[in-house]
């Protein structure tokens, strides 16, 4: 099909569905030379009925992988036709108990010489072809099991956008960007703070000249990130990660954890040993994204933030 040789592997859902509307079809064909009077999609929960076993809706969903309303549903269309029975559970009056009725075992018995030659016919097809394709929608659904094409997209996309991003040395034409990326997700969140403003206003003097680097993520040329490391006066800690802040329109990027590298990077070419860091629970995504990147929760510090509900560290190796 020559569309789907132009769009190749992206057109894998439209293929698998036009490959499942032509099986669908010769299907309800296939009920009709047999005089069965079924729809393929109740095949399912006909087949799993047939065993002998009465079983509730949510029983049922949960063996053949369906949902609940999409079986219910099944469920009264079926009745509908007589196949079915339901009648209260004797130990639940809660619970359904759906059972084939004799005129769904009538068809079960009817059907039987089909599931042979269906099987036959299959094998047969399998046996002219170079691929098992059973056994790939096993390993497909296997495999989609552990990670789904949505999630596999996402990570591509964040690879993708992070080739993008650029991690330079501040400059004083990044005063500006600075202080506004900083004081959108303060302002969003919390209230901005004496010591805010002093970093914010003044990050050559509060933070460069007192030894301390600050860095900033660019895409295309604008800031989108920024990170700081505040030199400490103090005897157990080199410096403080500070000031990270993301634009909202770059959430998704990979951006804050390409800038905290960066930074922990920075420290280490400055030698220091171990970084602090001040922080709020309610910040879930950075507390995920420090504790991946070794941080460890430490407590009793005085801090100068009245936001501050957690203290991190990282001991660099």
């Amino acid at each position: 099909m020559e569309f789907f040789d132009k769009a190749g592997k992206i057109a894998i859902g439209s293929r698998l569905r036009m490959l499942t509307e032509k099986i669908t079809e010769d299907a309800a064909h296939i009920y009709n030379l047999y005089e069965v009077d079924l729809q393929p999609k109740w095949f399912p929960v006909f087949y799993v009925l047939s065993l002998g076993e009465e079983k509730t809706i949510t029983a049922i969903a949960k063996e053949i992988g369906h949902s609940h309303p999409s079986v219910s549903k099944i469920i009264s269309e079926m009745s509908k036709k007589g196949l079915v029975t339901e009648k209260k559970d004797s130990s639940d009056g809660r619970r359904n108990m759906i059972k084939l009725s004799k005129k769904g075992n009538e068809i079960h018995e009817k059907i039987r010489h089909q599931y042979t030659d269906l099987e036959s016919a299959i094998e047969q097809i399998s046996e002219q072809t170079s691929h098992n394709l059973w056994k790939a929608i096993e390993e497909w659904e296997f495999i989609l099991e552990q990670k789904s094409l949505l999630t596999r997209v996402k990570e591509h996309r964040k690879k993708r956008e992070s080739g993008n991003v650029e991690i330079v040395d501040y400059k004083p034409e990044y005063q500006k960007a600075f202080r506004a990326l900083n004081e959108e997700w303060i302002s969003r969140y919390f209230k901005m703070e004496e010591t805010d403003y002093k970093a914010l206003d003044n990050p050559d003097g509060y933070i460069l000249k007192k030894g301390g680097a600050i860095l900033v993520a660019l895409i295309d040329n604008e800031p989108i990130g920024v990170c700081a490391l505040v030199k400490m006066d103090d005897p157990e800690y080199d410096f403080e990660l500070a000031k990270m802040a993301v634009s909202p329109k770059a959430q998704g990027k990979n951006v804050g954890r390409l800038l905290a590298l960066a930074i922990i990077q920075k420290a280490k070419t400055m030698g220091a040993a171990k970084i602090y860091l001040e922080s709020n629970t309610l910040l879930k995504p950075a507390i995920n994204l420090y504790h991946k990147l070794g941080f460890e929760k430490i407590a009793g510090r005085a801090t100068p933030y009245e936001r501050c509900n957690i203290q991190m560290e990282l001991v660099i190796v």
